[in-house]
């Protein structure tokens, strides 16, 4: 196995990291990232292999050592779908997935259509940035509404979520970490309280249909469901709002548009430039893969973002290609076990918006070259200037 160095915070990689996948794809299936101290896998048999590969999981061989000031964070992150195994993983997916319906999310789809309106509709006539205005109020609005949530709490959600997923980022600071903790304690006790409302007079949405989500006379506890409703918003809020910015900048820049039918694109997008590069794998057995030998225990990361710019997967692998039609499915949500139980919401905001949005709005331009923000794992911008001239 080769080994590669390359700071995940340095500046010319935070604004394309694709020349370094590029180079890490050249050297083999496997290569050990001198920054992360473990192999990574590069190309799309690799990364699809890894996650369906039940002799590795999410779970930790030895339990992590908690500092004291992280308590609040991982103590949610202990009831968290994303970080668990079977059992315990299974028994939290099939209550969730009872309540998280695909029937509820389809009916979701005409709120997304005039949330997208009434958001182009207050677009302001002078230059402004389209994350703010568009790409952030959609999926946090949406999930507010999803889960029962009064919509003006949408601030504080989102300003927990920020702080929160901070925690995933290369080279967080104390003040970041301790940043994250207090938003964890804010966003609990809202949660507690409003899950204890809910278990008294419960209503038509997603946490009242958590509450009754049952299986085997099993229920989820108000620890899950806090848990359950924090991923959900956390994970799913910036994924869309990433891939909402990467797929307007991707257009314009690009001179494509999506058609009526925004699924090719979006899929795309999340081929070419998704919104997580980097997730991780532990190997629950001594075993081989693509000639290198894991131990138990040992940690293995998987390049979403370089697997899908894999040529020997997708044909011109390095062009943007809005209809494109060739290849495997991406791997931007997972795949496996750990499939991303929101993405069937994210692909619908996003089918709905990005077509809504250049439809209302034909002649939207960039008003300066937008650029990604220092969040490594996480791939999106820091802001997007426009110009809408909207119809």
């Amino acid at each position: 196995m080769k080994t590669l160095s390359q700071s995940p915070t340095e500046p010319g990689f935070v604004q394309d990291p694709y020349p370094f996948y590029a180079r890490a794809r050249a050297a083999g299936p496997l290569v050990f990232w001198t920054d992360y101290d473990m192999p990574v896998a590069t190309t799309h048999e690799a990364v699809n292999t890894l996650l369906r590969d039940r002799r590795f999981g999410r779970e930790p061989v030895t339990p992590r050592e908690v500092p004291d000031h992280l308590a609040p964070f991982y103590a949610v992150e202990a009831h968290s779908m994303l970080e668990l195994e079977p059992p315990r993983h299974t028994r939290l997916r099939s209550l969730v997935l009872r309540a998280f319906t695909t029937r509820r999310i389809k009916a979701l789809a005409p709120e997304i259509e005039t949330l997208t309106h009434a958001l182009i509709d207050a677009f302001p006539e002078d230059d402004f940035d389209l994350l703010d205005a568009f790409c952030r109020p959609i999926p946090v609005i949406v999930i507010a509404r999803l889960l029962g949530v009064p919509e003006t709490m949408a601030p504080d959600l989102l300003r927990w979520s920020n702080a929160m997923v901070m925690m995933y980022q290369a080279g967080r600071s104390r003040a970041e970490e301790e940043t994250a903790v207090g938003a964890t304690i804010e966003f609990v006790a809202f949660m507690r309280d409003y899950i204890d409302r809910r278990r008294s007079e419960p209503r038509d949405d997603l946490i009242s249909a958590l509450i009754a989500a049952e299986e085997a006379g099993d229920r989820l506890s108000t620890d899950e469901m806090i848990t359950t409703c924090i991923l959900l918003l956390n994970a799913g809020h910036e994924a869309t709002v990433h891939t909402l910015g990467n797929a307007v900048k991707l257009a314009l820049e690009t001179g494509t548009r999506p058609a009526a039918d925004a699924a090719p694109f979006v899929e795309e997008v999340l081929r070419y430039d998704p919104p997580l590069h980097l997730f991780t794998r532990w190997a629950y057995e001594d075993v081989e893969v693509h000639g290198h030998r894991f131990r138990r225990g040992d940690e293995v990361g998987l390049l979403l973002a370089s697997a899908g710019r894999d040529g020997t997967a997708y044909a011109q692998a390095e062009r943007f290609i809005p209809d494109r039609t060739d290849g495997p499915p991406n791997l931007a949500f997972g795949a496996g076990l750990h499939f991303c139980v929101g993405a069937p919401l994210a692909r619908l905001e996003m089918q709905i918006a990005l077509p809504g949005l250049f439809a209302r709005c034909p002649e939207l331009s960039l008003t300066e070259a937008p650029r990604y923000a220092d969040i490594y794992h996480f791939h999106g911008l820091e802001a997007l200037p426009v110009r809408a001239g909207r119809s």
